[in-house]
């Protein structure tokens, strides 16, 4: 069984335009995300998967009835965050005030549990591995924030791929769950979703995905976003890189996901992390890995 999850975040509050639509001028735009995640919702009922939605708080508060929505079709709520920001770029009284608010504002909306957490654009890295302390301290279970692979916005070069726990300071542990990623010409290729999964043919992820559970006996993490599968959403102008990464295929999504949901065995990252015996890490010991192999 594999971990089926979504960030549930407007379309244009994603880190690759963030230089031509400031947080400052979010209240102006079109909001897409309900109309978006129900058209998700949707997708997973045809096809009886139940996944996890990492929702951002600052969607929560202005979206409950689409939270609650989540909630009562059998999916687990998680928490993507509160104002998707960088998180090393944030200091920590910043980030533990935000990831308190939007937890509390999730389990409020929703009257359930939030115990999953996955930073804005996977941004736990070598910068940023306090981060973890703050997720525990928080009451969080478990995480998907580190990428296993070199990105110039995320990513730790060598940090394990498959999932693992982490012993914080104070003792207590935190399951890490990674994006999946595939080794290929001595590299770690995401394979997991996102724009990724735009990018490359189908037939490389299917692959790539059927390696992890068939090759090495893993289960894998799957993510996209409800503004994947909106080709009409409003285009930003911003420059060429950004353009790519967030409208490359928008018109292929919403099939390829039909294709990876009948595939596939999937169910929520809490549920596969539950069957799973994981090795742990110390936290020390991980932070000074992480320094030597990002620095």
């Amino acid at each position: 069984m594999n971990a089926f999850t979504v960030d549930v975040e407007e379309h244009f509050q994603v880190a690759a335009l963030k230089d031509a639509v400031e947080i400052r001028a979010w209240s102006g735009q079109e909001s897409r995300v309900e109309r978006n995640t129900n058209k998700l919702l949707e997708i997973l009922a045809q096809h009886n998967v139940h996944g996890t939605f990492f929702v951002l708080g600052w969607v929560g508060e202005r979206n409950p009835n689409l939270v609650r929505s989540i909630v009562s079709a059998g999916h687990e709520l998680a928490c993507h965050g509160q104002s998707h920001q960088l998180i090393y770029e944030q200091d920590v009284s910043v980030f533990r005030e935000e990831t308190l608010r939007a937890k509390k504002t999730l389990e409020d909306v929703a009257s359930v549990s939030v115990m999953g957490y996955r930073a804005a654009s996977y941004s736990i890295t070598a910068n940023s591995i306090w981060a973890l302390d703050v997720i525990g301290e928080a009451g969080f279970k478990y995480d998907s924030s580190i990428v296993p692979a070199r990105h110039d916005l995320y990513g730790i070069v060598g940090a394990p791929v498959f999932p693992y726990k982490i012993r914080l300071r104070d003792g207590n542990e935190l399951c890490e769950f990674p994006p999946s990623t595939i080794r290929l010409m001595g590299l770690q290729v995401p394979i997991g979703g996102g724009g990724y999964f735009r990018a490359f043919p189908y037939w490389f992820t299917r692959w790539g995905l059927t390696s992890v559970n068939k090759k090495y006996g893993q289960p894998f993490s799957f993510y996209t976003h409800p503004w994947e599968i909106d080709t009409a959403q409003p285009r930003v102008n911003t420059n060429w890189k950004s353009r790519i990464r967030h409208y490359i295929n928008l018109d292929k999504c919403e099939s390829r996901l039909h294709r990876l949901l009948a595939d596939f065995e999937f169910s929520t990252m809490r549920s596969v992390l539950d069957g799973l015996e994981l090795p742990i890490l110390e936290l020390a010991e991980y932070a000074k890995m992480s320094r030597s192999i990002s620095g």
